[in-house]
Order: structure tokens, then sequence, then C-alpha cells
């Protein structure tokens, strides 16, 4: 991954413009399962939204789990359009590297989604995850649909009383809901599924060690 230093939140006003008319070509299945990346999915299927750091190794956690049904990463929670990658690691897209999980809540709750997401970053790191510095990198929840904003509260605040008593800082994770249709775009094909295309690649995916003490399925 390229590594930036900008560590501080473009304005609206400053941000790259990116395009409104070309969006970015998406595969048409998933490396490793099969499906598809862009709906329409199945009927039930929600969808989660996520930002750890680096979307490569962050993907990889989540098509493992079982219940969830497909998996892509993208750009999310900034301002720039259809942004490309290079544009989002100089920092002035507003976007985070993010990763966008389609799963079956009869299968996995998004409450299970949120422990993984927890305990598999470092939600303390303001701005980056590990070596990778810049607003790109920060850790992110988003909700795609109003029942998911309490959860996400809700598992943070659990999650954070478990952190106090291991002397760990206070979470700095970005919440907030976004529609996914208009405000989450595609990375560029060759992100998707990464890892499993580039089993050596980067990975700077690391948790805390701290374990968020919540259900564990539906």
């Amino acid at each position: 991954m390229l590594f930036s230093k900008n560590v501080t939140m473009v304005e609206p006003e400053d941000a790259l413009p990116g395009r409104t008319d070309q969006t970015m070509p998406v595969p048409d299945a998933h490396h490793v399962n099969g499906n598809p990346l862009v709906g329409p999915w199945p009927d039930g299927m929600e969808i989660a939204v996520v930002g750890m750091g680096c979307f490569w190794g962050a993907e990889r956690i989540f098509w493992q789990l079982d219940g969830v049904y497909s998996t892509f990463v993208g750009y999310a929670g900034g301002f720039t359009p259809n942004c490309t990658y290079e544009e989002n690691c100089t920092g002035l897209t507003g976007h985070a590297e993010a990763v966008g999980i389609v799963f079956d809540p009869e299968v996995i709750s998004f409450e299970r989604i949120m422990q993984v997401f927890w305990e598999n970053h470092d939600p303390t790191q303001e701005m980056r995850q590990g070596n990778d510095r810049g607003s790109q990198y920060r850790t992110a929840a988003y909700a795609t649909q109003a029942d998911q904003l309490p959860v996400i509260e809700a598992t943070r605040d659990t999650f954070q009383a478990q952190l106090d008593e291991k002397n760990f800082g206070r979470i700095t994770t970005e919440v907030k809901q976004i529609d996914f249709d208009t405000d989450f775009y595609y990375a560029e094909p060759y992100h998707q599924q990464y890892l499993a295309k580039n089993p050596n690649g980067y990975c700077g995916i690391a948790g805390t060690g701290v374990s968020c003490p919540i259900g564990t399925g539906a």
C-alpha cells in the first residue's frame, strides 16, 4: 500500500473534484466465492460498511465469515465522487478506505459484524493504522440503514469499557449514516479480494488483543 502523511481531514471545498460521469468498472464475480459484487443481491441481505485501515487485509477477514454473501472494497465517508486509488492516497478526497460486506442477518447478525470490526483493528489510532498514516486509513463504521446506528454505538461503548480496563486510549472511530448507493465508490478491480489474488501481499491489519463481549450471531 502507499503510505501518506496527510493526517488531517480535507475540507469539502478543498477536496478533489472527481468525476460524476464515470464509475469504476467492477468484476462480475467475487474472486473467492463467485457471488456478485454489485446488487441486486438476494432478498433479505443487508450491507455493512467499515474502515479499518488498509482495505486489502480488512476485506479478507470478512469474506471468511459464515453468513457473509459478498465483500468488496472502495472509498466512503468523503467528498470526491468516483475517485481513483491514487487520488485517495493524497488524502484530498475525504474518503476512508472501506470494505462493503453483504450479509444474511438470519445467519450472522450485524452485532457480530461489529464485534469482528472492533476486535480486528485498533480504533484508538486516529487517522492511521500502524504504519499506514493518513485520513484515508481512519477507523470508520458507516450505517447503511437507520437501525445499524444504535448497534454501532452500543458495541463501541462496550468495547471502550474493555479498552479502558487495558489502559488503551479513546476510540476515534468515525460513526455516521451513509447512503450506500450514492456514498460508496468501488475501488479499482485489482483491489477487489486482493489478498486472495496475491496471498503474500501487504496486510497491515492488527487488533489490540482486547475482546468485545457481545453476541456471536443471530
